[in-house]
């Protein structure tokens, strides 16, 4: 099936907790009773939000709450049926949604026959969901795909781990003890529209019975060249509804600027600088431009996983920072700009934002 959907995210401190619980559990709890086609939560490891505290796992004070992103993607109206559940439950920093295409098994694009639409012409973020465990031959399943994904020209992938999540409907939660082979991880990469379809019939005969999304983006830089120049967009849409964009960085930890990795960098500029937040979450495999699809290995020196920085903000702000993100990948990085149509943030003067979606064209 190929359907027009929506991606609900929340970003909150994984220690957050109300009267009922931690955040997470709700959270998921609130996905498994919407039955949503899939959801999944990660950590992060550093990042900050409007109150501007830095959270990182560099130090035993500041690891104590670190980031975590919980994301759902179903049909509009699974997602809108659970949005005022989510919404209700307070410690969450920011919500936003996003407009997005759900691929499952068994559709034209598995046959090679999908039609993108315009807007998904230009570039594309192709998200694949998969479970920790499964397998492709004797490989990993994320290895294969980001092998797969490398050698047909995409400009990068990054595969994310998560510890919670639903996988059609039901919940599937890591435990210490045990394979966790459901527990769901995602793979986010992005190229153009044309090698984005290319390369779908390619995953359906790989993957059993995969889902995927695909959203539109825009490639600002890559390994040092400007491929594009980043879309300025208004501050609401022709109804008076405010519009919010994102910027995603796509990095290693190896990878420097001034001897400090560019990750950390982003983070603690960006936040002297004002920017409302960041997020960045650690990969366990993946590639941006053409290096090669890597990870950690055992007995090597250092860290050499990639990192993902998501920063979103209003327009105004994101063109203000914009220049700290550019210099900060002169040499090494991948960088994306796009539209987010909705997004809500908590503050202590009551929410900013809303989760009506604006309608803009880019």
């Amino acid at each position: 099936m190929n359907r027009e959907c929506l991606k609900l995210s929340c970003y909150f401190g994984e220690r957050h907790r109300t009267p009922d619980g931690f955040v997470a559990d709700q959270l998921l709890d609130v996905f498994g009773r919407g039955g949503l086609a899939t959801s999944i939560m990660m950590r992060g490891v550093e990042g900050f939000g409007l109150k501007h505290r830095l959270r990182t796992d560099t130090s035993l004070t500041l690891s104590e709450d670190l980031p975590a992103v919980a994301i759902a993607v179903d049909t509009r109206p699974r997602i809108e049926a659970v949005v005022d559940d989510v919404a209700a439950i307070p410690s969450i920093g920011l919500v936003t949604l996003e407009r997005a295409r759900l691929l499952e098994d068994g559709t034209d694009w598995a046959a090679g026959r999908l039609q993108l639409p315009d807007d998904l012409t230009e570039a594309t973020r192709l998200t694949v969901y998969l479970g920790r465990q499964e397998r492709v031959g004797r490989v990993p399943a994320f290895v294969a795909v980001c092998n797969l994904l490398h050698d047909r020209g995409l400009d990068g992938a990054t595969v994310l781990l998560g510890v919670d999540g639903t996988v059609r409907g039901h919940r599937k939660r890591a435990q210490f003890f045990g394979r966790n082979a459901d527990v769901p991880m995602m793979i986010l990469a992005v190229g153009t529209g044309e090698r984005i379809a290319a390369v779908l019939p390619e995953l359906d005969r790989m993957l059993t019975a995969p889902l995927l999304t695909l959203e539109r983006v825009r490639i600002c830089r890559r390994d040092g060249i400007m491929v594009n120049r980043m879309q300025y967009l208004p501050a609401t849409d022709d109804q008076g509804r405010p519009l919010f964009q994102k910027i995603m960085i796509f990095t290693s930890e190896d990878a420097n600027y001034q001897g400090h990795p560019i990750h950390r960098q982003v983070t603690r500029w960006l936040r002297q600088a004002g920017a409302s937040g960041a997020t960045t979450l650690r990969g366990v495999w993946g590639f941006h431009g053409d290096t090669p699809p890597h990870g950690d290995r055992p007995f090597q020196v250092g860290r050499h996983v990639p990192t993902l920085t998501v920063v979103i903000d209003t327009p105004d702000r994101i063109a203000a920072c914009f220049p700290i993100i550019d210099e900060l990948t002169s040499e090494r990085g991948l960088v994306t700009s796009e539209l987010i149509p909705a997004a809500r943030a908590r503050t202590s003067d009551g929410p900013q934002g809303g989760l009506d979606l604006a309608d803009h064209r880019w």
